[in-house]
Order: C-alpha cells, then sequence, then structure tokens
C-alpha cells in the first residue's frame, strides 16, 4: 500500500512553517489518542503512528527539504536517513511524541514544559500566631515580644543540607531536569525523579545536625509592632518571618492574629465605645452630674439630664478607639441604668410610700401604658 503525502496525512500545505506543522501534528495526535478511541484503538494507533512518521521528517529542516524534492524516495535505499534503519515513525516515536507530550498532557502531570527543568528549592511553610492583647493596648499601639517555635536555617551548613555547607551535586537519574521519562506500550510518561525528589541535586554527604534537610527547629523572639487601633481578627504580616525553606529554599511568612480581650468597664463596636454607668433613682430624677472613666485613663464629668430613663445615651465625641490606618478617632457613649434601691430601712420604705402617693400625676409613660391595658382588656369582653 503507498504511503500517503505527510503533507496529506498531517492537513498542512508545503508552505507551512515550523510551527503550523506542529500545531497540525498535535490536533492529529490528541484525535487519535487511545484515550479517546476506545471503540477503535486498532485503526486509531495506524493513524496515530502515520502523523508520527510525517511529523518526525517534516519538523527537521533538513528531512524536509529531501522529502520536499524526492518525495518518500529520500528515505528508501539509504537516501536520506530517517528513522532506525530507515523507516522513519517506528524506531524514532517516541522522540517526535516526546516534543508535544507536554504540551498535550502538562497540565495532568504538573510539568511546566521541557525547559521546565528542576523543581526550586521548597519554600518553608507560613507560620500564625494568636496574641491577645488587652483594650487599654489596643487603644495606644505597643511593640510587643514574643517566642514563635519554628524552623531555621541551619548554621552547621549554611541551609544547604551537606556536610560543611558543600554545595549538592546534580542528580545522575535526571541530569538535574527533576524529570524522568518511561515508555509505556506507544507514548511517553514523566514523572517526578524518585531519586532527588525532583529538586535535580542530590547531596553526598548529609548535614549530620539537620539530617540533610537545611533546616532545624528552634525558639525565636521577635518584636512585634503593635498599631493602635487593632481589633479582634486584625492580621499582622511578617515577611521571611516563618519556616525555613528545605535546602536553601525561601522562608515563609508569620501572619500574627490578633485577639483583644474583653473589658470590665467599656464595650466595643467598632471605633465606638459604650460604659453602662448605673445611677440612683433619686439622681436620675434630680438630675446631676457623674464622673466616668475614659479608655485613655482620664475622667470626664457628665451632667444627667432630670428625669432620665434607663437606657438614655449621652455621648462624648473623639472618647473613643482611634481608626485603624486612619484618621479621626470614634465616640465613647454613656449609657444611663436607674438603679432600684435594695434593703431598705423602715424609715425609707416610708418615705417611699409617702412619695409614691404624690407622685401619682408624675408618671406619664405608667399612666399611658396601663390605659393601653385597660383599652385591651374591654376590646376583649366585647
Amino acid at each position: 500500500m503507498a504511503k500517503r503525502d505527510f503533507y496529506d496525512v498531517l492537513g498542512v500545505g508545503k508552505g507551512a512553517s515550523a510551527d503550523e506543522i506542529k500545531k497540525a501534528y498535535r490536533k492529529k495526535a490528541k484525535e487519535y489518542h487511545p484515550d479517546r478511541n476506545a471503540d477503535n484503538a486498532e485503526a486509531a494507533e495506524v493513524k496515530f503512528k502515520e502523523a508520527n512518521e510525517a511529523y518526525e521528517i517534516l519538523k527537521d529542516a533538513e528531512k524536509k527539504a529531501a522529502y520536499d524534492r524526492y518525495g518518500h524516495a529520500a528515505f528508501e535505499g539509504g537516501m536520506g536517513g530517517g528513522g532506525r534503519g530507515g523507516h522513519p515513525g517506528q524506531g524514532d516515536f517516541a522522540s517526535a511524541f516526546s516534543d508535544v507530550f507536554d504540551d498535550l498532557f502538562g497540565d495532568f502531570m504538573g510539568g511546566g514544559g521541557r525547559g521546565g527543568g528542576r523543581q526550586r528549592a521548597a519554600r518553608g511553610s507560613d507560620l500564625r500566631y494568636n496574641l491577645r492583647v488587652t483594650l487599654e493596648e489596643a487603644y495606644s499601639g505597643l511593640q510587643k515580644s514574643i517566642q514563635v517555635p519554628a524552623s531555621v536555617s541551619c548554621g552547621s551548613c549554611s541551609g544547604t543540607g551537606a556536610e560543611g555547607g558543600a554545595e549538592p551535586t546534580t542528580c545522575p537519574t535526571c541530569s538535574g531536569m527533576g524529570k524522568v521519562r518511561a515508555q509505556q506500550g506507544f507514548f511517553t510518561v514523566e514523572r517526578t525523579c524518585p531519586t532527588c525528589s525532583g529538586l535535580g541535586k542530590i547531596i553526598q554527604n548529609p548535614c549530620k545536625v539537620c539530617g540533610g534537610a537545611g533546616r532545624v527547629e528552634k525558639d525565636r523572639s521577635l518584636s512585634v509592632n503593635i498599631p493602635s487601633g487593632v481589633e479582634t481578627g486584625t492580621r499582622i504580616r511578617l515577611a521571611g518571618e516563618g519556616e525555613a525553606g528545605m535546602r536553601g529554599g525561601p522562608n515563609g511568612d508569620l501572619y500574627i492574629f490578633i485577639d483583644v480581650a474583653k473589658h470590665e468597664i467599656f464595650e466595643r463596636d467598632g471605633v465606638n465605645l459604650f460604659c453602662r454607668v448605673p445611677v440612683s433613682m433619686a439622681s436620675a430624677a434630680l438630675g446631676g452630674d457623674i464622673e466616668v472613666p475614659t479608655i485613655d485613663g482620664g475622667r470626664s464629668r457628665v451632667k444627667i439630664p432630670a428625669g432620665s430613663q434607663s437606657g438614655r445615651q449621652m455621648r462624648l465625641r473623639s472618647k473613643g478607639m482611634p481608626a485603624l490606618r486612619g484618621a479621626g478617632q470614634g465616640d465613647m457613649f454613656i449609657e444611663i441604668a436607674v438603679e432600684t434601691p435594695v434593703n431598705l430601712t423602715s424609715r425609707q420604705k416610708e418615705l417611699l410610700r409617702e412619695f409614691e402617693q404624690e407622685s401619682k400625676e408624675n408618671n406619664p409613660e405608667n399612666d399611658s401604658f396601663f390605659k393601653s391595658v385597660k383599652g385591651f382588656w374591654d376590646s376583649m369582653k366585647g
């Protein structure tokens, strides 16, 4: 059976460029790949090898020129030297297919092309440190020293993992590429090199201190700058302060997560502070001045209007928390909590009864409520 024209096999013209020829071959290789032709594998394999044979000749400038001049005869009877034994496409199948292997399977193998080479030294892990601060510290900001347990670069081998700091040698299995290829059937599979685990380098004499890892476990003391205005959930990143990388790889990062402790006096809502202040029944009725604390350690006088009820709020402007990474400051809100006296003496009870008799007309909310209740009951009877 006469061979088909190689240009017809790939579906390109004689003037096609090398890039066009490669794209045409990729298309044919995908079309006739056995995984896509399980129901007609034998016929697909024939066409697959036919496309491979055509690509093996047309990808090479010298072979292509010979084919353009003499056709198939250029590679028969010793005129050209195609594949092994003068028959391209049989012995050189893996060679041709490997040229587009990464394009076809790179995403599945995790590769990065033929030039991807060995993997870079592994980056160290990021670390998380939970730091609790008081509300006063969050208000003013501070410098805080923390102890971080982490892996650090081995001082004995300078992080190389080799005794005396010697440089690792090129892996003999993969020649420094970090990957090896193996023939399986009529296509090639690429895997991470088992000797160097993809690093492309091996250590002949591992460091006795770190065992060849290039890093050791050690606690470190770090000084952390906590800006004013931080709140629970604020994250501070310290670049390069995480775990050391393997065999000289870059360090990871350290993330400080802030947790602001609950305060016994102030309650925080963003940049605003709330302070609940108990006021005696007499002070709430008569009005007056009270003294309240502020988060900066100072004091402020607040005027209580006569007749104040529980829940009434007064605002102290710019007495709250500073805004993180911004200008301005929040406010502080004073909430009145009218306190009912307990453990009354006989005289106090007597005075309150007299007061109750004299103040029946001074409780408008009380009167309004019970009028509404009476109306409700009457409507239910109707």
